[in-house]
């Protein structure tokens, strides 16, 4: 529980709020929409949360109002951590904003969520987020909502969020001491509560299931490819021995029955595979941070094992994905060949597809996690 008086305590300056969210380009065309998340998202800083902040004397600064000279992304990071409150915008899910609000969540540090009606990330969506729409009662009434947050944050204490204080564990190597959980008569505050190796099992146990899906993966193209080396050879035989078309027709529907169980069955652990990495991608990201900003003297013993499963999860990723692109692109061209294969290979493109945009995620996290245990800048 952090309250008022903790977030006061080291200064007598009045508390600092970082604003993340989406910013657009003020230099984008008139109409663009680029210029028009611009103005959107200032609308919501200058008309809701700055006034909600000032309310209780909380100076509000965002990204672009930034001054000092140097490496921006930096400082951002050093504003996210080192702020005394974080309202985060996660209207639309932007990958920075996810990155940034994992990172803040890892210091256990106050952080109100809003966003607007319909643009939702669905893999925060258990974390308690004020909504608004664009209109101006809409966007009073969310003004009202965060002083609400404030006031009773500031009164009351702001609760520990869950999501990601995942690796808050790796600095100490130890859980919570139970003693700072304790009210004035020694009863715990929330005995059921999540520790933090509770939570960094939670990462574990996800990058274990993603392990198991690209066993699962790759098993299925073994199957998937033998199935078609024996279709391959069948309709070598039938094309030599002039085997009219009928034949050949029937030969293709034999093996399009054959391969659609596990089409299917690839597409839907590719499916599971693709939803695990955006459950778990702004915690890893947010942890590999936290991992960047500690010197490596002071990491704990966690942290070299969770870097090895990034890179290893990795390998074996990109190897499954070689594989199914190469028999993805072939798959493509069987659709010339006959309409009975159409729905197997449906299934097939659909995961490569999935599995293509799920995997270049992990490629970023183990080009970060090589860094970290190499003592490189990624």
């Amino acid at each position: 529980m952090i309250t008022s008086q903790t977030l006061r305590q080291e200064s007598d300056q009045p508390l600092r709020c970082f604003v993340v969210g989406p910013i657009g380009d003020s230099h984008a065309a008139h109409g663009s929409p680029e210029r028009e998340a611009y103005e959107h998202h200032l609308r919501v800083f200058e008309q809701v949360i700055v006034p909600a902040c000032e309310k209780y004397d909380i100076s509000t600064l965002r990204a672009d109002g930034i001054a000092h000279a140097g490496d921006i992304n930096e400082q951002i990071c050093r504003y996210v951590v080192e702020s005394d409150l974080v309202v985060a915008d996660v209207s639309g899910g932007n990958p920075n904003v996810m990155y940034e609000l994992g990172l803040r969540h890892i210091t256990g540090k106050p952080t109100i969520h809003i966003g607007e009606v319909g643009q939702l990330p669905f893999d925060i969506a258990s974390i308690r987020t004020i909504h608004y729409e664009r209109t101006g009662s809409h966007l009073a009434g969310a003004r009202k909502e965060i002083e609400s947050a404030l006031e009773a944050g500031l009164r009351e204490g702001f609760e520990l969020l869950t999501p990601a204080r995942v690796l808050r564990g790796l600095q100490a190597g130890v859980g919570p001491d139970p003693a700072s959980e304790t009210d004035e008569g020694g009863k715990r505050e929330d005995e059921d509560s999540p520790g933090l190796l509770d939570d960094f099992a939670v990462i574990e146990d996800g990058l274990a299931e993603m392990d198991a899906d690209m066993e699962a993966i790759t098993k299925t193209i073994e199957t998937i490819g033998a199935l078609t080396e024996q279709s391959s050879t069948e309709m070598g035989d039938l094309s030599q021995a002039n085997a009219p078309a009928s034949a050949q027709l029937a030969a293709v529907a034999r093996y399009a029955e054959t391969i659609s169980a596990p089409a299917s069955e690839l597409n839907t652990v590719a499916a599971a595979f693709a939803e695990r990495m955006v459950t778990l991608d702004s915690g890893v990201r947010a942890a590999l941070g936290l991992i960047e900003m500690t010197p490596p003297d002071e990491r704990g013993e966690g942290t070299e094992e969770f870097l090895e499963q990034l890179m290893s999860l990795d390998e074996a990723a990109q190897e499954g994905l070689a594989q199914i692109g190469s028999f993805g692109t072939s798959a493509v061209g069987m659709l010339r060949v006959s309409r009975y294969l159409r729905k197997p290979v449906k299934e097939i493109s659909g995961a490569v597809k999935q599995l293509t945009s799920a995997i270049s995620r992990m490629g970023e996290w183990a080009a970060k996690a090589r860094a970290l245990a190499h003592g490189t800048t990624a």
